[in-house]
């Protein structure tokens, strides 16, 4: 079964982030913790970890601003 990888909500107020960057490539075997994409908000840009071991799945392109909890990708 995929986990799904969620846009985080990071802050009180944030409703939206741009991911700037995809650390690990697409198709890349991840494991749960590692840092995964770097994710930039209002305040500031932060490396988001993993949420589990797997297969990378890239569904969101770089550059682009999401609404928080947004699908970004899948690791299977």
């Amino acid at each position: 079964m995929a986990t799904e990888i969620l846009l985080p909500k990071l802050g009180f107020s944030m409703n939206e982030g741009t991911l700037s960057e995809w650390l690990v490539s697409d198709g890349a075997t991840v494991n749960e913790g590692d840092p995964l994409f770097s994710l930039e908000s209002d305040k500031s840009t932060n490396e988001v970890e993993s949420p589990a071991t797997g297969t990378l799945k890239i569904l969101k392109q770089t550059g682009e601003t999401y609404e928080v909890g947004t699908v970004l990708g899948t690791i299977e």
